[in-house]
């Protein structure tokens, strides 16, 4: 067994496939096909520990991801991370390593699997890559909705955003159409061409370790959808119709978790800006042959042609 040092924190390394149960001062890491780690510490409460994630919400942005988080914690064998760490796509985070990033984690029992989500890491370059460097069989989430409204979605929020800090922001046409031609520039329009985004990740994870959950109808009848990640991540299926109840004062479903009621925060599910018949024809015509090419890439179709 050798010895690491990551500044004041000795890491035990264990030859690959060799995983002793870990004991009550063990913070286990582990990734596969790397070797085994073991982080010495005493701070643990109740023997629970931190486990860098098991599944990972990938994205994408304005797709659902919080939602999908909020309803996988009904669970009890799930255990999330609740902010959004941007360890894989932000250079200055990657750089304080794996160590780091695991204090990021909940604290968990050992039949808890841990999630994390972080919804730049679908459309980042280098992302794929330093998670499967991490563990190669990692089970990936990502949650899509149609293109057309991901990219009104995206607007809102900003919008909302700039008006917050008390400052302006155009008119949605003005961002999508330049001369009357649409903005293909525009970064909303590029992060909804899930195509080329897929790719880069089927280049190191194959389709049976990534589970696509279909955000329209996450939002227009969640239970089905969560019922497939459950099957997906291998849990005893615990949520039921029951865990939610649609809000008419929102316009959205909540959840309702052993008598406790709660909904996403009020900056979900605002409304989006109405655009012309115009801009929405050169929107659809512009995403109906990327929008194909995923749904050849990964052999299923969605509601957005």
């Amino acid at each position: 067994m050798a010895l690491l040092l990551f500044g004041a924190c000795f890491f035990f390394i264990q030859p690959q496939g060799v995983l002793s149960r870990p004991t009550s001062i063990d913070v286990r890491i582990f990734s596969s096909p790397s070797p085994a780690y073991e982080l010495k510490d005493t701070s643990h409460p109740n023997g629970t520990y931190q486990h860098l994630p098991h599944a990972i919400i990938i994205g994408v942005r304005k797709g659902g991801t919080r939602a999908l988080l909020e309803m996988l914690s009904l669970h009890s064998d799930i255990a999330v991370a609740e902010s959004e760490i941007h360890f894989f796509d932000w250079e200055n985070q990657y750089g304080k390593g794996l160590p780091w990033y695991l204090s990021q984690m909940p604290f968990s029992y050992s039949h808890q699997l841990t999630v994390e989500k972080t919804p730049a890491y679908f459309t980042s370059t280098h992302v794929p890559e330093r998670i499967y460097n991490m563990n190669s069989t990692i089970k990936i989430l990502l949650i899509l909705r149609d293109p057309i409204e991901r990219v009104l979605s995206d607007y809102t929020q900003v919008y909302y955003n700039h008006l917050q800090k008390n400052k302006t922001y155009p008119p949605v046409e003005s961002l999508l159409l330049r001369n009357g031609e649409l903005n293909i520039d525009y970064k909303a329009i590029n992060r909804s061409l899930y195509n080329s985004y897929m790719e880069n990740w089927l280049k190191y994870f194959p389709l049976h370790n990534i589970h696509i959950v279909d955000g329209d109808y996450l939002i227009k009848d969640p239970f089905p959808e969560i019922q497939k990640v459950e099957r997906f991540l291998n849990l005893s299926p615990q949520i039921n119709a029951s865990n939610f109840y649609f809000n008419k004062t929102k316009g959205f479903y909540c959840l309702r978790d052993s008598g406790r009621e709660r909904c996403l925060h009020e900056s979900k599910g605002r409304a989006h800006p109405h655009i012309s018949s115009v801009l929405l024809g050169k929107l659809r015509d512009y995403f109906y042959e990327p929008n194909k090419k995923f749904f050849e890439l990964v052999g299923r179709t969605f509601d957005w042609m």
